[in-house]
């Protein structure tokens, strides 16, 4: 089975595979870069958003060139505002190719007053982690989710579930897709 990711980050197709093949034999998933067309740091309902977007523009791909892929797979970070606190978490759209639309959520955890102010200023979280961190690309490390569970959780543990929300529809396609 071909899966494809619209994302280069080795963590996001990690997290696809591991999560595809709870259900799936052999498969194979490949990233590719495509657009999310919502800002760098998605709030609300643009993190879902820009997570269809990337699944459509793969799904795109996959008809133009021929890809033969099963499904398409969008991962999108992003932060939601619920009961006055600021969450992060991870927003799953999933595609198959007779074009059925499924969504899923990673868990949210909540964010400190200081970084939501930056983040709503237009800074990505990834960039901001990587100066709370001190280190470089922590995005495609462990993520914000591992500094605050004190390395307990990496981004991958924490999209998985997400990624098998968003696969509900698909195994249950009876009662979802009728």
């Amino acid at each position: 089975m071909k899966i494809l990711v619209g994302s280069t980050n080795p963590v996001k197709i990690e997290a696809v595979k591991e999560a595809f093949s709870l259900y799936y034999k052999n498969v194979t998933v490949i990233g590719l870069y495509v657009n999310s067309n919502v800002p760098d740091q998605p709030i609300n309902s643009q993190t879902l958003e820009g997570a269809k977007n990337r699944a459509l523009e793969l799904q795109k791909i996959n008809n133009t060139q021929n890809l033969q892929a099963e499904f398409f797979v969008g991962i999108e970070g992003g932060i939601q505002e619920t009961f006055g606190k600021w969450f992060a978490f991870g927003g799953m759209c999933i595609i198959n190719m007779k074009g059925k639309i499924a969504f899923g959520t990673s868990a949210h955890f909540e964010l400190p007053q200081s970084i939501t102010k930056r983040l709503l200023n237009g800074e990505e979280l990834g960039f901001v982690m990587d100066e709370i961190m001190n280190d470089e690309n922590t995005k495609q490390k462990g993520g914000a989710i591992s500094f605050f569970t004190n390395g307990k959780m990496n981004r991958k543990e924490l999209y998985i579930p997400g990624i098998i929300s968003a696969l509900v529809p698909f195994l249950h396609e009876d009662l979802y897709f009728n």
